[in-house]
């Protein structure tokens, strides 16, 4: 099975991917994909340039991510643009991967999407079964402001451009709430991969 992990910002998306991967799933991820799209020489990289200007490079020829991250949120336009530029890419790499990632786990094994923007990308038919992420707004809003080191207001931009946790949760098959501890996430992962992949109880 191939399984989509989504959520809002600041979810816990990752951590949860990263306990599937304990158990022992196959991680294909849309961010890392993303990154090898745009090093330096790839054709992704020459198309965002010539979009958005040179000034989207560090000294070295690198992609500056963050510069290029805070110019989209603030600007849907050239949100939509740098996802025209990336999503096609980011989709003939991702079913590449995943078929690798499928061969490699076999019949019963378990392959995570993990894609932030899965439901935004139209990316549904690449997986099986969607997970959503979803945290309570008060503790995403904290979350966010202490790992991006930016204000309330920043930090809400961010927030207010992505689709609705209610709407990913909605379009979901699977659900998990991350407004507790890490111990609790953990009970809830372990709970859904046994339910996914009944096998990995039994070895």
């Amino acid at each position: 099975m191939i399984l989509g992990v989504t959520g809002g910002i600041a979810s816990g998306k990752s951590t949860v991917v990263a306990l599937l991967a304990d158990l022992g799933a196959q991680v294909v991820s849309a961010d890392q994909l993303s990154r090898d799209l745009v090093e330096p020489g790839q054709p992704a990289l020459a198309a965002l340039v010539t979009r958005f200007g040179e000034t989207i490079l560090n000294s070295d020829g690198t992609l500056d991510r963050k510069g290029l991250g805070e110019r989209v949120f603030a600007d849907p336009e050239a949100r939509r643009d740098l996802e025209a530029i990336l999503h096609p890419a980011i989709a003939k790499l991702s079913r590449q991967r995943l078929q690798q990632a499928v061969d490699q786990v076999g019949p019963d094994g378990l392959v995570v999407y993990e894609a932030p923007l899965l439901y935004e990308a139209g990316a549904e038919d690449r997986v099986d079964r969607v997970l959503t992420v979803t945290v309570a707004e008060d503790v995403q809003l904290q979350r966010l402001t202490k790992r991006d080191q930016c204000d309330v207001t920043a930090a809400q931009q961010r927030i207010d451009a992505q689709m609705p946790q209610e709407e990913k949760a909605r379009r979901a098959d699977y659900v998990l709430d991350n407004s507790a501890d890490l111990p609790a996430l953990k009970s809830k992962v372990h709970q859904l991969f046994y339910q996914l992949c009944p096998h990995a109880a039994q070895l």
